[in-house]
């Protein structure tokens, strides 16, 4: 993505006209519209590597650092859990990064939050090809079916096939799509309007900070579909079926730890990938075709 510019007019010789014209369309611009300029093609290869490492970075700090914040001792199946984080995190913005770039230039200026959302749904969609099995074994050894993630998953594939891997492949896809859709639309607008007002690249405190309001307020949002679906016919039935028998107050059970622990993780997922992605514009040499300037 390229870098904020504000639309400054210095030229003496332009008329009050044109530049009451200028003014107007600024205004008119959405709150966090994003400036491009003239683009040269991203180097795609590039972009989806420093995804991929930046992304299992910083998913392998976020559940180890969240896991001893939060969820120590809560549940077994931990260590298979973060096993998959880090191909799944590495996936997601490994696919998310060069899915934002293309589509930044393919919407209008004023559209760049929807280029955001899908980018999210994007990436959270090639995730799920790693999340989904891993979360299936998860649950597995939480009942103590298995004694380690391995053999879960050779004696699942040999009785269910490699389908009982993507058991609730569709309820998954519900609940998760949403959320990875809606925080990083939230990261990334915030992120845009904050380096508007401030004028300047953001630190990592800062990134950090707005990773976990994202966070936080992704995981207020979506909370309503966190219910394990798997004891209903589905997501609809699950919905109907709490609000008859608890009522629409239960939807929201369980906001605050949910909040909590989802802005901790955000604050400490995307101050790492940020941190990720500036050390390796850095470290890794820029591609002739690359403008290095335009580099989000």
């Amino acid at each position: 993505m390229a870098p904020i510019t504000l639309a400054v007019d210095a030229k003496g010789s332009d008329t009050p006209n044109r530049k009451r014209a200028n003014l107007q369309l600024e205004r008119n611009k959405s709150f966090a519209s994003v400036s491009t300029g003239e683009e040269k093609p991203f180097d795609f290869l590039r972009t989806l590597f420093e995804g991929f490492i930046a992304g299992g970075t910083a998913g392998v700090v976020a559940a180890r650092g969240g896991g001893q914040i939060v969820l120590k001792g809560l549940y077994s199946g931990l260590a298979g859990n973060l096993v998959g984080v880090l191909p799944a995190s590495a996936l997601f913005v490994g696919v998310y990064e060069p899915t934002k770039k293309k589509l930044l230039k393919i919407f209008p200026e004023n559209l760049s939050a929807i280029a955001h959302l899908t980018s999210g749904a994007v990436g959270g969609l090639a995730a799920s090809l790693i999340r989904v099995p891993t979360e299936v074994v998860k649950q597995r050894m939480q009942t103590r079916q298995f004694a380690s993630a391995p053999d879960a998953v050779r004696l699942i594939v040999s009785k269910e096939g490699f389908k009982g891997l993507y058991a609730g492949y569709g309820s998954f896809l519900l609940r998760d799509l949403p959320f990875d859709a809606i925080q990083f639309c939230i990261y990334e607008q915030l992120r845009i309007g904050y380096k508007m007002a401030a004028q300047r690249d953001l630190n990592d405190p800062e990134n950090a900070i707005i990773g976990a309001f994202a966070g936080a307020l992704t995981g207020a949002i979506t909370t309503p579909l966190d219910g394990s679906a798997n004891q209903y016919n589905g997501i609809v039935d699950c919905v109907q079926t709490i609000i008859r028998e608890e009522g629409p107050p239960a939807l929201l059970k369980g906001i605050g730890p949910r909040v909590m622990w989802i802005g901790i993780g955000g604050s400490i997922f995307f101050g790492v990938l940020e941190s990720t992605k500036r050390f390796l514009a850095q470290r890794l040499p820029i591609h002739p075709n690359t403008d290095s300037s335009k580099r989000d």
